[in-house]
């Protein structure tokens, strides 16, 4: 069974940076479509960023694009997601998820999740 664990929230002013990690063991990230999901308080987990098996494709939230990435490097069993001009708004809970085996990255925008990592924070200050 594949454990996610993630890390690099944290606090930040506005306009600031912030990489999440997500370290996957007990197995490999390699069949498996990978994402992002956040929520904030009193709101429900929404998508923020998905990435294919072969990282050769990605899928971002409208807030998002232009201000984060994501990546991922199989060799590692990692899962990356950059932010770069943070806003208030971005503040929440991160979560990182993993699709179903070879599932398509489209599984992960229709949030057709097979595991959620515990999630790491990140707050933003105007």
């Amino acid at each position: 069974q594949v454990q996610l664990v993630e890390s690099g929230g944290g606090s930040v002013q506005s306009g600031g940076s912030l990489r999440l990690t997500c370290a996957a063991s007990g197995g490999t990230l390699e069949r498996y479509a990978m994402g992002w999901f956040r929520q904030a308080p009193g709101n429900e987990r929404e998508f923020v960023a998905a990435v294919s098996m072969t990282a050769k494709t990605t899928n971002y939230i409208d807030s998002v694009k232009g201000r984060f990435t994501i990546s991922r490097d199989n060799d590692k069993n990692t899962v990356y997601l950059q932010m770069n001009n943070l806003k208030p708004e971005d503040t929440a809970v991160y979560y990182c998820v993993r699709g179903h085996p070879w599932g398509h990255i489209d599984g992960i925008v229709h949030s057709e999740i097979a595991a959620w990592g515990q999630g790491t924070q990140v707050t933003v200050s105007s």
